[in-house]
């Protein structure tokens, strides 16, 4: 009787990085690093003007939000307990916090975010995330839908008083989006969107609207920031319920974000870890001097 056929090393090397993906089984493969790659690209390019955007909603320097995006991004990587899932700085928190920067100013914004990952530390240790599985189906479908919603109002304005050569750029990168995946999906139809209209802009010099005059973009990493606000009771009073209401906002939007994907990919994934790992990258991130954040729903399809 013969023995059984044992599978070959490419099967044994795909089982491996489905089952277990890693950053050497990712360094060992060149196709999925370069599918990994290529994918962080397009993410990172798509995140810049979002996080311009959310930081003039919280009403702060748009370097605020690019160092709460980077911090949270890195952090989360490793503190975070699902993979492909992408937090940076959100709409949802901006316009939790915004009050803050406004009433206040930035050490108390700042000393917001931090005491939100306190905050979110805490609730993850109580095992809040557990809760999550009573949420109904029905509510997951709103939540997308509604967030889709959302970034669909949120381009609008930039489709109003523009120079017109805008609208055929819209359309020429909507039909790169669309039919690029028909013909090929080894490189992300949104990054070839990005890098040809970008070429045919600066090779034309034609003068458009860019990321650039949303605001000015940092020059430098971000550095350690502490608040300059005094530990009193009256403080902790003034910003609790600010940062209780981003630690709830930034949670549940996350573990929602997190357990979409585990629907999507067939996958479970740890939703204590992850509120844990949120609140972890919240207070980093308010110690860098950003703004805070939690999971983004449109970065996590992307990606």
């Amino acid at each position: 009787m013969s023995a059984p056929a044992r599978p070959d090393a490419t099967t044994d090397a795909r089982t491996r990085t489905r089952d277990q993906p890693s950053v050497l089984t990712a360094l060992r493969t060149p196709r999925l690093l370069t599918r990994e790659v290529l994918a962080g690209l397009v993410v990172a390019l798509a995140l810049i003007p979002e996080a311009i955007s959310f930081s003039i909603i919280a009403g702060v320097d748009p370097r605020v939000g690019l160092f709460s995006s980077f911090v949270m991004a890195v952090s989360i990587a490793f503190l975070g307990g699902r993979p492909a899932m992408i937090s940076a700085a959100t709409g949802a928190v901006a316009l939790v916090i915004a009050p803050v920067a406004r009433d206040y100013g930035m050490d108390y914004f700042i000393a917001t975010v931090i005491l939100a990952g306190v905050f979110q530390l805490v609730l993850g240790a109580l095992g809040v995330a557990k809760l999550m599985r009573f949420i109904p189906r029905s509510v997951m479908v709103g939540f997308v839908n509604s967030l889709a919603i959302l970034i669909f109002a949120a381009q609008l304005p930039h489709l109003v008083g523009v120079p017109w050569l805008v609208y055929p750029l819209v359309a020429a990168g909507l039909v790169i989006m669309v039919g690029v995946p028909r013909l090929t999906k080894a490189v992300p139809a949104p990054l070839i969107a990005i890098v040809v209209l970008t070429v045919v802009v600066v090779a034309s010099g034609w003068q458009v609207p860019t990321v650039g005059d949303e605001g000015e973009l940092p020059e430098s990493l971000p550095e350690l920031f502490i608040p300059n606000v005094p530990l009193t009771w009256e403080t902790f009073a003034t910003i609790a319920p600010f940062a209780l209401a981003m630690a709830l906002v930034g949670l549940l939007e996350s573990l929602m974000t997190a357990k979409l994907v585990d629907d999507l990919t067939d996958t479970r994934s740890g939703k204590t870890r992850e509120a844990l790992g949120q609140g972890v990258a919240n207070m980093l991130s308010g110690l860098f001097g950003g703004m805070g954040g939690c999971a983004m729903i449109g970065q996590t399809m992307i990606n």
